[in-house]
C-alpha cells in the first residue's frame, strides 16, 4: 500500500488507499507522527504493510514541507521502502489535464503551472492573460489528495524515481533577508 503525507498547508492529510483524512493542527511537529500512527490503525494497516511514501514537496509552507519530507524520508529509510516526490501541480495536472495551475502564495503572488508551462511565480496581472492559453484555471480551491495516488504508482511504475527535496519557486525570507558584503 502507497502512504501519502500532506503537510504543505496549515494541516496534515493522509492518503491510504481510498481513504482520506484531514487533522486541524496548529503544531504539525508535534502532531504528525501520533496522527500518521493513529491514521493507519484506523485503516487497519501497520506500517509493513506499507510498499511506498508519498510525500506532497510544494509549493506551499517552507516549514511544512521541510517537516513532511524529513518524517516521510525517515519512515521510508525504516521501513526500507521508496520515497517519492510530488508536488501540488502534479496533483491538480492529474484530474485536469487541460488545466493552469494557480495557488495564491499568500504573499501577493501566485504559483502556478500548467502542461507546457514549467512551475514559476506570476503576480495576477501576468496570469489574466495566460491563463487564456488552458481551457480552464484551477487552484482556487484545494486539490484533492487521492489524486496524488496514480501519479506516485506512475512515478513507481517508471523506476526512475526524483530525489525527495523541497519545491521551492523562490527564496524563503531567510534568504532573502541575508545581505553578505565583502571587507
Amino acid at each position: 500500500m502507497i502512504f501519502i503525507i500532506n503537510t504543505s498547508g496549515k494541516d496534515l492529510e493522509f492518503v491510504l488507499g481510498n481513504k482520506y483524512k484531514k487533522i486541524e493542527t496548529d503544531k504539525q511537529s508535534l502532531s504528525l507522527p501520533i496522527a500518521a500512527e493513529n491514521f493507519l490503525t484506523e485503516t487497519g494497516v501497520t506500517w509493513s504493510d506499507l510498499s511506498a511514501i508519498g510525500v506532497v514537496v510544494g509549493p506551499g509552507s517552507f516549514t511544512g514541507i521541510r517537516l513532511g519530507i524529513a518524517y516521510a524520508k525517515g519512515l521510508g529509510m525504516g521501513l526500507d521502502i521508496p520515497v517519492v516526490p510530488i508536488n501540488a501541480f502534479e496533483i491538480y495536472l492529474a484530474e485536469y489535464p487541460d488545466a493552469f495551475v494557480a495557488i495564491d502564495s499568500g504573499r501577493g503572488d501566485f504559483f502556478v503551472a500548467a502542461n507546457g508551462l514549467e512551475p514559476c511565480t506570476m503576480t495576477i496581472d501576468e496570469i489574466e492573460t495566460k491563463q487564456m492559453q488552458w481551457a480552464r484555471t484551477v487552484g482556487h480551491k484545494p486539490f484533492n489528495l487521492i489524486d496524488a495516488l496514480p501519479v506516485v504508482q506512475k512515478k513507481l511504475d517508471s523506476g526512475n524515481l526524483a530525489p525527495v527535496v523541497p519545491m521551492y519557486l523562490r527564496p524563503s525570507y531567510a534568504e532573502k533577508s541575508v545581505q553578505c558584503t565583502k571587507n
